[in-house]
């Protein structure tokens, strides 16, 4: 990093919060820009500065188990836990075939799914 840009960081560093909100406010009416989710967004061609592209929280994840570990048939009773319209063969074969995809799930529903699967002895990614 250039040290003028770490240094002005330093500078910042040791701010208080009142100052810092004062900050924003002068960088806002400086550059025309209104500070979003903690992230000041650069006026457009300010010393060749591109745009900060927003970034969006994933709301859903593929479940895949990668592993299906030693206790295959807990992680079988896992998995027909959130694909019930599996039967017990249809599970087993899904459990054999790792890495495994169990499909797109939200937010919750997929970090409940991997805790229960990593719980029954399975590797998991959420992807």
């Amino acid at each position: 990093m250039d040290k003028k840009l770490e240094k002005i960081l330093n500078d910042i560093a040791e701010l208080s919060v009142m100052e810092l909100s004062d900050l924003v406010k002068a960088l806002e009416e400086k550059f025309d820009v209104k500070a979003v989710a903690m992230a000041a967004a650069p006026a457009a061609g300010a010393a060749g500065a591109a745009p900060a592209a927003a970034v969006e929280e994933k709301t859903e994840f593929d479940v895949v188990i990668t592993n299906a570990g030693t206790n295959k048939i807990a992680v079988i009773k896992a998995v027909r836990e959130f694909k019930p319209e599996l039967g017990l063969k249809e599970a087993k074969d899904m459990v054999d075939a790792c890495p495994a995809d169990m499909g797109t799930m939200k937010k919750d529903a997929a970090a409940d799914a991997k805790t229960k699967l990593e719980a029954a002895g399975a590797t998991v990614e959420l992807k």
